[in-house]
């Protein structure tokens, strides 16, 4: 398979996770429990390592791994913010979720 399919699946698994990891507290009590907190960090970081590695082998610069890192986080905050939280984005936040998915193309391309 594709390295950079990999390291593109692996990293927006880190933003899911990452998502649950921070947002999750304002919507399950779970969430909020020290457990949660400690164990919730390892699977996360385990997929942010893998995915910023793969990034980086692929395209040897590291420059090209934080604007898709960026672009993806925000992404995904916004998809799963207005899916599971129920946060109805405004004009300036679908604008900014917009030039987030431009900078990913660009990124990958």
């Amino acid at each position: 398979m594709n390295k950079l399919l990999i390291a593109t699946v692996v990293s927006i698994l880190g933003h899911i996770t990452g998502w649950f990891y921070m947002q999750a507290q304002f919507k399950w009590d779970i969430a909020k429990s020290l457990p949660w907190i400690i164990l919730g960090g390892i699977p996360m970081n385990i997929l942010f390592y893998y995915g910023t590695r793969w990034y980086y082998d692929y395209f040897g610069d590291y420059w090209y791994v934080r604007p898709i890192g960026f672009g993806m986080a925000t992404v995904v905050f916004g998809v799963l913010t207005w899916l599971i939280l129920n946060g109805t984005p405004d004009f300036k936040t679908l604008i900014s979720i917009a030039l987030s998915a431009v900078v990913i193309a660009i990124q990958l391309s």
